[in-house]
């Protein structure tokens, strides 16, 4: 009844703000202007509030882990946090028996957190259609950018204690998400067109990355380059005013200091850059590593019949088990960052194992139901990577005087750029995070590189692909191939007419005659598929005079074009169009000498209908 009553509270509210707004007459412009100020000062106070939560929460568990002292110290904070519970429920005992559990505590610290993240999940946030970036984009293209921005304080909170328990996931995610669901509150309630909801999504999501990272210039061309999709004139007004107002606010609460404080260094010879060439080939392949692995753990864990409540646990063990020995990639990891860029000594065989476990659990974290985003990490496999690669480079070539710091440096937006498939939000959020202009020509190699590379093996970013795998393919913040929403299974022909290998031309051209077919699949005595036969290759054998005695197997073509039941009907057009043929025999994945159907033009039409249509209703949903 409570939340009822709250909300026909606000709801009058706001009607008596959008009453006093059509009387005033504002221009537009204006308007617009007020509400982005607002969304930019709520998303930095938003985001502070944030960062003071799992802050308070990390440092009560895991203040001190990254030194080397860190698992004593980190053992008694966690000793005295279950030693205050017991007392408070009256269970003495159980504070003296967690004494006994050692280094052990932070095994179970990670999955602790994780059934809280779970139980708050399932029981208060729910099932939800918009998840993450990935969500916020696709609110943006097909939904009107309409939020359910009552999520925001049980969201919060869970991204607060899956930070604080110790899981390797980001805090700039959950900020971006702040800042977009409070865009998204002020449009709808002030009633704004789909349009200007969207620009608001985007100043809040602008704010919230300035916010995160006192990066108010990397937030203005991440909220156009990823949630817009495009560099809109526009949108750039509101968004610009709001990241603007955004770090306004943290700066005048937090300092004006740059996110990572680092020694002087530059680039000192230009027999570097090929080596900065490779750190972006590396870098490249990394970054597509972490992508296809963020793909492949959501199937393991959406087809893992468990209790959803139960999954962030299970994730949490593997943070607890890796984090028993290398305790540096508990939460944001920041200290370790800094830590190498300041040239503190750290061994190469360390930093690649930082590197492949924060990718790798990264993943497993997100799939398995923490709240987080995948920022932080990424800057943390670049930074790690970075640095191993700029130590063994110092060993092999030491008279160019290299900095490894210099490399780590240029690692985090090369791992970064090539994640989320956005170079100009990498150059200048490192840029922004460091304070450092120095090193431009390295990192446009690097970055240009490893894009490049990570492009090529893996085309969707790691926010589209999970719009890819619902059949979301966004184009400047639009979904434009809804025929990626069908499968050829879905509108193949079945019943199919099928030709003999020993068949007569006559027989052939008869049954082409009663059926008015312009091709049909050839099979042999096996029933497998072996060609297909047009008229075209009928016409020809006729003009031989022994065309009477050939027969199909003969003149059929053999090198064939396929689809596949389970690929999408824009897949098999793009295949279509490579020949420009009419039709494509379909067959089995597992066996393509097995034909299953048939795709011709006709089906292709008729899969567009049924596309748009299905995309009607995911907007009507989404609304």
């Amino acid at each position: 009844m409570l939340p009822y009553v709250w909300a026909k509270i606000r709801l009058l509210s706001f009607d008596k703000i959008i009453r006093w707004l059509n009387r005033q007459q504002f221009s537009e412009s204006v308007a617009l202007a007020v509400i982005a100020i607002l969304v930019g000062l709520t998303s930095g106070i938003g985001v502070w509030l944030f960062k003071q939560m799992f802050n308070a929460i990390y440092q009560y568990t895991f203040e001190g882990i990254d030194t080397p002292l860190g698992f004593l110290h980190q053992k008694e904070t966690a000793l005295r946090f279950f030693q205050d519970l017991a007392k408070w429920a009256s269970f003495e005992r159980i504070g003296t028996v967690l004494g006994f559990l050692g280094n052990w505590m932070y095994f179970f610290i990670p999955a602790l957190g994780g059934l809280a993240v779970g139980l708050i999940s399932h029981f208060l946030i729910g099932k939800e259609r918009y998840v993450g970036v990935a969500g916020i984009m696709e609110s943006v293209a097909l939904g009107g950018g309409r939020l359910p921005y009552q999520r925001i304080p049980t969201k919060t909170v869970a991204a607060a204690l899956s930070l604080g328990s110790g899981a390797s996931v980001g805090p700039a995610d959950p900020s971006i998400q702040i800042g977009a669901y409070l865009g998204s509150m002020f449009g709808q309630l002030l009633r704004l067109s789909d349009e200007r909801i969207r620009a608001l999504v985007a100043s809040g999501a602008a704010g919230g990355v300035a916010a995160a990272f006192n990066a108010p210039i990397a937030g203005i061309f991440f909220a156009l380059e990823i949630i817009i999709g495009e560099l809109s004139v526009n949108a750039f007004g509101v968004v610009t005013l709001a990241s603007v107002i955004s770090s306004v606010f943290t700066q005048a609460v937090s300092g004006r200091q740059p996110a990572f404080h680092i020694p002087a260094y530059a680039f000192n010879s230009v027999w570097e850059l090929p080596l900065y060439f490779g750190l972006g080939v590396l870098s490249g392949l990394s970054a597509a590593f972490y992508i296809r692995l963020h793909h492949f753990t959501r199937s393991i864990f959406d087809k893992w019949n468990a209790p959803r409540w139960l999954k962030p646990a299970v994730a949490g063990l593997s943070v607890g088990f890796v984090g028993m020995h290398l305790p540096q990639i508990f939460g944001t990891g920041y200290a370790t960052i800094e830590d190498i860029l300041g040239g503190k000594p750290l061994t190469v065989p360390l930093l690649l194992s930082l590197a492949f476990s924060r990718l790798v659990l990264t993943p497993i974290c997100i799939s398995g139901g923490f709240h987080g985003g995948v920022f932080a990490p990424s800057l943390f496999a670049g930074a790690t990577l970075g640095g191993a690669y700029g130590l063994t480079a110092q060993q092999f070539f030491p008279s160019l005087n290299i900095s490894p710091p210099a490399f780590a440096m240029v690692g985090m937006a090369a791992v970064f750029a090539g994640t989320i498939h956005a170079p100009i939000t990498s150059f200048i959020l490192l840029f922004e995070m460091t304070n450092d202009y120095r090193i431009i020509l390295p990192l446009i190699a690097a970055v240009n590189v490893s894009l490049f590379i990570s492009w090529h093996l893996q085309h969707d970013s790691v926010y589209t692909l999970g719009l890819t795998r619902k059949g979301i393919r966004l184009q400047r913040g639009r979904d434009v191939d809804v025929l990626e929403t069908i499968l050829v299974h879905e509108v193949m022909e079945t019943e199919i007419v099928i030709l003999r290998e020993s068949d007569s031309l006559a027989i052939a051209t008869d049954l082409f005659t009663r059926k008015r077919q312009h091709g049909l699949p050839v099979l042999n005595n096996a029933d497998e598929l072996t060609g297909i036969i047009t008229v075209q290759d009928i016409d020809r054998a006729q003009d031989d005079d022994s065309s009477t005695m050939r027969i199909v197997g003969e003149i059929c073509t053999r090198e064939l074009l396929l689809a596949y039941s389970e690929e999408t009907i824009g897949a098999a057009l793009r295949r279509i169009g490579v020949r420009d043929v009419g039709q494509l025999p379909v067959v089995a994945r597992e066996n393509p000498h097995r034909l299953v159907g048939l795709l011709r033009n006709t089906d292709i039409a008729r899969a567009y209908d049924l596309a748009v249509t299905r995309r009607a209703a995911i907007r009507q949903r989404a609304h």
